[in-house]
């Protein structure tokens, strides 16, 4: 009976892929197949835009733009988890893959713990379910495959043909799930001599440039704070999917996206990559300044950092004003920013030297209200301190609420930033906490698949799957 079910829906989902294309009713599949509530409006809007601001109106609705669109995870550490994570908190149903046991490798990842939960995979992977499957074995590749024969986004970040080994490489999910959008993260892309080589983001950042900019003037390369590279391959890997889901909504047939570090980081290096191509200027290493702009830098106080950026010449007037050099703007040598990068040392030793006669309050003070752009460097205290950030409830509401609270089953209550965007029309609020590893396979093995108890016990005997009891 779950064979046939299995087979109807397969049948269903085809159906579904076509009959959206030509505007009809699929007999069954995800939302996004019956032309989804969000997408309809989409092509079909009167033309009266949205309205402006940054909170949901008073009558938002609840609905979001991909709820109803299954996505089956198979994807592991930051890229990934943070693409399908961002895709969760826009309304997708995220089912997160993982090993029996370890799970995620970013689960041992600390410390620091919160209980016995890695900080950082609980930082990347809310709103998610997760099946405890072991890909390895026969039985588990089968139900990946049946997973993906009713999902809509179909992600992994394998090494280029590790999945086809086990017939779930595209060509082998797009047989039984001609609609799937398959999105493939790897380090280096599908071709070419690097290809079979892993990807973590300090070498990706490493070989595409990024940490050879990084790090002060006359220093050694350093790596940013946090894993750039894989979260711009997130970003891109987020977008790209949207787009996919687009493309079949037009089309009615799904395709393969190719994301991978390497390009993510070169494309993100945009007017270092420019100046290099156009005009042979080599990168270099700037620490805190800006190789085109100044001044665009921090700047050393009395008791700490301001940054300031003048980014053009009227701004530029009153930097000096504030810092009470107007003999300084009137200089030939610094009317324009060509000048004033051609003469940044005098420069910037003369504004260095008038910032270190005040306190870093006293500057930012002085800068309020300047229409200059200004800010001090601030430690994490300070970031969650702000109430520009804030932090204050379940998901905060003061200005750019950027803290997600929730209750873990095991580590208790935690708090998360959560996404960087708000909307008008439908807040991102009531987030699920990540799951344990294996929290919901037995959930989706009834509920999607339609296994009944005994086929159940059957896989969770013999290892094929796995269930953690939330106790």
């Amino acid at each position: 009976m779950r064979r046939c079910c299995a087979a109807m829906l397969r049948g269903a989902r085809w159906c579904g892929g076509l009959c959206s294309s030509l505007g009809l009713a699929g007999a069954g599949g995800s939302t996004l197949l019956r032309r989804p509530r969000a997408l309809s409006a989409a092509f079909s809007s009167n033309g009266g835009g949205a309205r402006s601001g940054g909170a949901p109106s008073a009558g938002a609705s609840d609905v979001k733009p991909l709820d109803g669109v299954k996505i089956l995870d198979l994807t592991r550490v930051l890229a990934g988890p943070f693409a399908t994570m961002n895709l969760g908190d826009l309304g997708a149903e995220v089912i997160k893959v993982e090993r029996p046991g370890a799970g995620d490798d970013t689960r041992a990842w600390g410390p620091p713990f919160a209980g016995t939960e890695s900080v950082y995979f609980l930082s990347v992977n809310r709103n998610k379910k997760s099946i405890a499957i072991n890909m390895k074995d026969s039985k588990g590749a089968k139900l990946i495959r049946e997973l993906a024969a009713v999902s809509d986004v179909f992600v992994e970040n394998y090494v280029p043909g590790k999945l086809a080994e086990i017939g779930l490489g595209y060509e082998d999910i797009q047989k039984i799930a001609p609609h799937i959008v398959y999105c493939s993260i790897t380090g280096y892309g599908q071709t070419g001599p690097m290809v079979q080589r892993g990807g973590y983001d300090s070498i990706a950042a490493a070989v595409a440039g990024l940490m050879h900019i990084t790090g002060h003037e006359d220093g050694e390369p350093v790596r940013a704070g946090v894993a750039m590279t894989d979260l711009a391959t997130g970003l891109y890997t987020y977008g790209a999917i949207m787009a996919g889901l687009l493309q079949r909504y037009k089309t009615g047939k799904g395709l393969h996206i190719d994301c991978n570090l390497l390009s993510s980081q070169v494309a993100c290096l945009t007017h270092v990559a420019a100046n290099y191509l156009n005009c042979k200027i080599e990168g270099k290493r700037w620490g805190t300044a800006h190789g085109s702009i100044v001044p665009y830098q921090a700047f050393k106080t009395k008791d700490g950092y301001i940054v300031v950026g003048a980014g053009n010449d009227q701004q530029f007037v009153t930097v000096c004003k504030i810092l009470n050099l107007p003999e300084v703007s009137k200089d030939s040598r610094y009317k324009t920013n060509t000048l004033r990068v051609e003469n940044r040392k005098e420069l910037i030793d003369i504004l260095s030297t008038r910032f270190s006669e005040k306190a870093t309050i006293e500057w930012l003070q002085l800068f309020e209200g300047s229409g200059v752009p200004y800010g001090p460097i601030n430690n994490m205290q300070q970031v969650f301190s702000d109430p520009q950030v804030g932090s204050h409830q379940v998901f905060s509401v003061l200005h750019n609420g950027l803290v997600m609270k929730m209750d873990h089953p095991t580590a208790g209550r935690i708090a998360v930033p959560g996404p960087g965007v708000r909307y008008s029309e439908f807040a991102m609020s009531h987030p699920k906490p990540p799951p344990l590893v294996g929290q919901h396979t037995v959930e989706i093995l009834k509920g999607t698949l339609g296994y009944e108890d005994d086929a159940i016990e059957e896989l969770l005997r013999t290892g094929a799957v796995a269930q953690h009891e939330v106790r």
